[in-house]
């Protein structure tokens, strides 16, 4: 159980501080670990990222200091529950065309490892890509609804793209993005949550397991919003950076384990 507690303790710090909900680093770190199935697995990250994200944003936003853009948030964030029952369908799917769960496991570790890619070298190069503001509603919600089914799919509640997202079509710095990303992912992951529970599709898990991986995110999400309010700009850039490294690696693995390479 303790491996649960420390896995989703300190990806939840992580993705308090950096925006990415902390399923970017739970998923494939417990996909790695092999200790649940893949259904499990994608479940119990869903449910920890919702936790943390739940508290995070209704904390920042109880206090007034939440960051959020709510005119350009709230659209993102319909968009992205829209976006999260797609995702969740698109995930049952992908499940059903292979016997194998190994191999569905890898088909969202290659997903994730191309995506968590392509963050890493934008956010290497952002400084010198111009960047947008978008305020058009619809245009948001379109882009929710992109993020949403992605995050829904992969299990990993937002994750990186969220971030490169925020940057490139709103011009927002990297606190406001990750103030806006946590907000996004709270949406996505309950829409995610009330699809599985509706269409009966809640995959066998331990009910300890799941409660030890709540409190670490909630935990976690204390921390990590403590933290957050300490760092500047670009050391908040400097652990994205270093994640993104890390979890393209953990990525690379799963997708040979999961292929029996």
């Amino acid at each position: 159980m303790a491996i649960f507690f420390v896995v989703s303790f300190l990806a939840s710090v992580a993705g308090a501080i950096c925006g990415i909900g902390g399923g970017v680093v739970i998923k494939p770190v417990l996909d790695m670990l092999g200790l649940e199935t893949v259904a499990a697995i994608s479940f119990l990250s869903g449910c920890t990222v919702l936790s943390m994200s739940c508290y995070s944003v209704t904390r920042s936003l109880a206090k007034g200091d939440s960051g959020v853009d709510l005119r350009v948030g709230t659209p993102l964030a319909i968009g992205a529950a829209l976006g999260g029952l797609a995702g969740k369908q698109l995930f049952e799917l992908v499940r059903s065309l292979f016997a194998d769960q190994g191999m569905v496991g890898a088909v969202q570790a290659a997903c994730l490892g191309v995506i968590t890619l392509g963050t890493l070298a934008y956010t290497l190069n952002k400084s010198r890509i111009p960047t947008h503001k978008i305020t058009a509603p619809l245009a948001c919600v379109v882009i929710g609804l992109a993020l949403g089914i992605m995050s829904s799919f992969l299990g990993i509640g937002g994750g990186p793209i969220n971030l490169v997202v925020l940057y490139f079509f709103f011009s927002m710095d990297t606190k406001t993005a990750a103030a806006n990303s946590l907000y996004i992912i709270l949406f996505s992951q309950l829409a995610s949550l009330i699809t599985t529970l509706a269409t009966h599709t809640v995959p066998d898990f331990r009910w300890p397991v799941l409660a030890v991986m709540v409190a670490g995110g909630i935990g976690g999400g204390m921390v990590g919003r403590m933290l957050n309010k300490k760092m500047d700009n670009k050391l908040v850039d400097r652990l994205f950076i270093g994640l993104m490294g890390l979890i393209v690696l953990i990525c690379v693995y799963n997708v040979r384990r999961g292929m029996g390479g």
